[in-house]
């Protein structure tokens, strides 16, 4: 069971992380923040995205990866915390067959 400490970094890093995307996105694609995930130590963050259209996944995930020292010096200027961890990007596959269950739940 993640510490009050990690939930609290996660959630800030997961509005962060949305702010940023916002702010860098083309427009051509809606890339939604799920979740973060921090490790114990808080080292370490994975970002969970999602993306409509589906399409453009990788090409997200590829921008995501790329401008990772961009969100760093992002995080740094907008979060006060002592140490800034390591920033991995992900599609959240969780949440896409979440919503396909639910679609087939429906019918």
């Amino acid at each position: 069971m993640p510490s009050r400490r990690q939930i609290q970094v996660a959630e800030i890093l997961a509005h962060l992380a949305a702010d940023f995307f916002a702010r860098e996105s083309n427009g051509q694609s809606l890339v939604t923040v799920t979740r973060a995930d921090v490790s114990p130590d808080l080292k370490n963050v994975s970002i969970f995205l999602s993306v409509l259209p589906e399409k453009y996944e990788d090409k997200v995930l590829q921008f995501a990866k790329r401008s990772r020292s961009d969100f760093r010096e992002y995080v740094k200027k907008n979060a006060a915390m002592k140490f800034l961890p390591t920033f991995d990007f992900e599609i959240d596959y969780g949440e896409k067959n979440r919503q396909r269950i639910d679609d087939l739940t429906r019918s």
